[in-house]
C-alpha cells in the first residue's frame, strides 16, 4: 500500500513539474511586455510594488502595506510620501480611528497600473482566440478548478528570494 502512495506522490510531482514547464513555455511564446510608459517612468521598483499592492488589495493601512511587501513602516512611509507628491496615491484617515492612515490609489495611480491588467487580459484573449468550442469548455473547466483552489489556498508571499512550492 505504501508503494502505491509513493507512486502517486511521484506522479503528482512529475505532472506538476511538466505543467510548470508548459506555463514557462507559454510565457516565452506570448512574450509578456512591460507597458512603454513604465519604462519611461520615474517610478522606482519599490514604488511600483506599492502601487501594485494597492491595486490588488485595495485601500490599506501603512503597516499592512509595509508587512505585506516586506519593508519597514518607515520605508513604506517614505515611498508613500513620494507617491502622494506624484499624485498617484491618496491618504485618508480611518473614520473609526483617526490615528490610522489609509492609503489608496488615486485616479492617476489607477491609470498607471491598469494597463498591466489590460495587457494580461489581451494576452489571455489571444491564447483563447483560435480554440474550438470543445477546447474552450475544457479551458473553462480548468480555470474554474484553479480559481476554486486559489480561493481555498492561502496566498503565497515571497519575501527573500524565490522558494519552490512543495
Amino acid at each position: 500500500m505504501l508503494k502505491t502512495n509513493d507512486t502517486k506522490i511521484q506522479n503528482t510531482k512529475a505532472l506538476t513539474k511538466r505543467i510548470l514547464k508548459l506555463s514557462e513555455d507559454i510565457f516565452q511564446q506570448i512574450k509578456l511586455s512591460v507597458p512603454g510608459e513604465w519604462l519611461n517612468s520615474d517610478l522606482t521598483v519599490a514604488q511600483l510594488r506599492v502601487l501594485l499592492f494597492l491595486y490588488t488589495e485595495g485601500p490599506s493601512r501603512m503597516s499592512v502595506i509595509a508587512s505585506s511587501i516586506g519593508i519597514a513602516v518607515s520605508t513604506a512611509t517614505g515611498i508613500l510620501d513620494n507617491l502622494v507628491k506624484k499624485e498617484l496615491v491618496v491618504r485618508t484617515t480611518d473614520p473609526e480611528d483617526r490615528r490610522l492612515v489609509i492609503c489608496s490609489l488615486s485616479p492617476q495611480g489607477l491609470e498607471i497600473i491598469n494597463p498591466m491588467w489590460t495587457l494580461g487580459r489581451l494576452q489571455i484573449k489571444k491564447l483563447l482566440h483560435n480554440l474550438s468550442l470543445t477546447e474552450l469548455i475544457k479551458v473553462e473547466e480548468v480555470a474554474k478548478i484553479l480559481l476554486s483552489n486559489a480561493i481555498s489556498s492561502p496566498p503565497v508571499r515571497v519575501r527573500k528570494g524565490w522558494e519552490e512550492v512543495k
